[in-house]
């Protein structure tokens, strides 16, 4: 039975779920040396699709009451948004393909362009899910390394003081993205596996199971047409003449001579 029934559809729901519900967020804590002026919790929230670079917070500077505006640094938009985009177009298109082969089995092997369809969208999608995966891992590293509370931290001037304490109250959870990157191969090993069951329903493969017999049955009748016919020639290696023939001899009797004897004379002078 084929595998576009179930797995398929499951499996990019769980990806794009996972990488496009996402949100999460870090608390940090800057303690200045004037307690008055301490921040000792400051939130930073983000979520898909991780344009880190407008997420903005405020942070003391430990200078008086003044605070300066931040923005983390980042943007990863691109390849976060490209791997949920592969999981929908793949969530519906293995839906599609699933009601049509079940429902409409006719019109789907009508003149072969079906499975040829099937076939090559599902290369396509098996290269995409490979490529988007892979470039949302990477992508995937940056946002972890740019949320990382010890590199935020870094941006803030008061904790570059020493007389000022800075502190990760928080880090961001990264297990969903992480089960997202598990089902975007996962996806891929599913589509790339499946290629063999969909090849074996194009006429590709059916004209490649056939052609062993046909080269046998054009030996066959090249031999049959070549040169002679061994009907035509007796079980002796001569050839065949009528089972017996007379001929007149110069008295005006008549011979008789037949093939398989000696010859015998009708009448005798």
């Amino acid at each position: 039975m084929k595998l576009f029934f179930v797995f398929p559809q499951l499996f990019a729901i769980f990806a794009f779920a996972t990488c496009g519900g996402y949100s999460g967020g870090l608390r940090l804590s800057v303690d200045c040396a004037n307690k008055s002026e301490s921040d000792l919790s400051i939130d930073i929230a983000f979520a898909y699709p991780f344009r880190l670079h407008q997420v903005n917070f405020d942070a003391p500077t430990c200078e008086g009451k003044r605070r300066e505006k931040l923005s983390l640094i980042g943007d990863f938009s691109s390849s976060a948004e490209f791997f949920v985009t592969i999981a929908v177009f793949a969530f519906l298109y293995s839906l599609a393909a699933t009601v049509v082969y079940i429902f409409f089995q006719n019109k789907y092997r009508e003149n072969n362009r079906g499975p040829l369809i099937d076939f090559i969208v599902t290369v396509v999608f098996s290269f995409l899910w490979l490529v988007g995966s892979s470039a949302w891992a990477k992508g995937l590293s940056d946002v972890k390394v740019a949320t990382d509370p010890s590199e935020v931290l870094l941006l803030m001037s008061a904790c570059k003081q020493q007389s000022n304490k800075c502190l990760s109250l928080r880090s961001p959870v990264m297990s969903s993205l992480n089960t997202s990157v598990v089902f975007g191969f996962l996806n891929f090993i599913l589509w790339a596996g499946n290629i063999w069951f969909v090849f074996k329903e194009t006429g590709w493969h059916s004209s490649g199971m056939r052609h062993p017999p046909d080269i046998m049955d054009k030996q066959s009748s090249s031999f049959n047409q070549g040169g002679y016919n061994q009907d035509s020639y007796g079980p002796t290696g001569g050839y065949n003449q009528p089972a017996g023939f007379g001929q007149v001899d110069e008295f005006g009797q008549q011979q008789s001579y037949s093939q398989s004897g000696p010859t015998s004379f009708a009448n005798q002078i």
